[in-house]
């Protein structure tokens, strides 16, 4: 009997991470089309969201999948965000002129922002990161800590960029497709990133660094690169929160918003991105449910905080599959 053998080559898998991404930007301009028809607040709600997702994954990456423990990342946030007003403030109107240029201009102008910001927050994440992530456990928390709280301060008495008053008639250029379009590609980068030969790297580190280092594996080099990583993307959702809100203060990016984002990758399960994501939207839409109870709100949602990790301290998205039995 002849056997018919197949090509392998006559079939070629689309990768299901480019399908999903360039099915979730198709998305993001399509509600983008219709986001006129949207009321404002659920508007606001749902760009919030989006911004909590980038920064909830890009932490993730640090905290869940190389097993660090970060309490910077506003501080990052806060980098993308100033740098990348200050580019559309100062240099916006001197390429734009006094027409404010076309709408296509405007985007580009807003794209060399975002990436402005976000790779200055890189560099800081590179300038913090080479010297401090040879440190482990709380020492590394107590380390970006204090680099959060020292951006803070400068940010604060920089009086070219807003001061104490902060920094205010920044354009408003973020619209509803920017956030869920550098969502999607924030959730794509990591994912490719982590399933990647050199991702293993980062599990590696996460799971045994000792025994990651006994084989080869320069374990500082894959923190800093998570690290690197993660900021970038602080720092671009930095430059998006700016220029939706269109004013900045140096108070809204200080231990508490650090704490904010660790919560949600905390919640969402570390080094569960699927989970993380989902943690986000809670964290983003639980305080908005809340409001009717002004006075308790904050005593009712620490107090549903402090119950979740009691009753799931793994993660409340953080579900094992079972293997299937032979």
């Amino acid at each position: 009997m002849e056997s018919k053998i197949e090509n392998p080559k006559s079939k070629i898998p689309l990768p299901t991470p480019h399908v999903v991404l360039t099915a979730a930007i198709l998305a993001a301009i399509g509600v983008s089309a219709f986001s006129d028809q949207i009321d404002p607040y659920y508007l606001d709600v749902a760009v919030g969201i989006g911004i909590n997702i980038i920064l909830a994954v890009s932490l993730n990456l640090v905290n869940g999948y190389t097993g660090q423990f970060s309490l910077g990342h506003a501080g990052f946030m806060s980098v993308g965000a100033y740098l990348s007003a200050a580019v559309t403030m100062l240099l916006g109107p001197k390429l734009l002129g006094e027409t404010g240029g076309t709408a296509w201009q405007q985007g580009g102008l807003f794209f060399g922002a975002l990436v402005a910001g976000g790779l200055s927050a890189a560099f800081a994440g590179l300038l913090v990161g080479m010297p401090s992530l040879r440190l482990k456990g709380d020492y590394l928390a107590i380390v970006t800590l204090g680099f959060g709280e020292i951006i803070r301060v400068v940010f604060q008495n920089c009086e070219p960029l807003g001061g104490a008053l902060g920094l205010n008639g920044i354009p408003a250029y973020t619209t509803i497709f920017w956030v869920l379009a550098f969502a999607a590609v924030t959730i794509f980068t990591v994912y490719c990133l982590v399933h990647s030969t050199y991702g293993r790297g980062f599990l590696a580190t996460h799971d045994d660094e000792i025994a990651a280092e006994s084989v080869g594996l320069d374990t500082t080099r894959y923190k800093i690169v998570a690290f690197v990583v993660g900021a970038f993307f602080a720092g671009i959702a930095g430059g998006l929160y700016g220029h939706f809100k269109q004013t900045i203060s140096a108070n809204g990016f200080d231990f508490t918003k650090s704490i904010e984002i660790v919560v949600m990758v905390i919640l969402g399960g570390m080094g569960n991105t699927l989970g993380v994501i989902l943690a986000a939207v809670l964290l983003t839409l639980l305080p908005e449910v809340l409001r009717g109870f002004s006075d308790y709100r904050m005593i009712i949602y620490s107090l549903l905080l402090v119950v979740l990790m009691l009753v799931r301290p793994q993660g409340l998205f953080h579900f094992q599959r079972r293997r299937p039995t032979p």
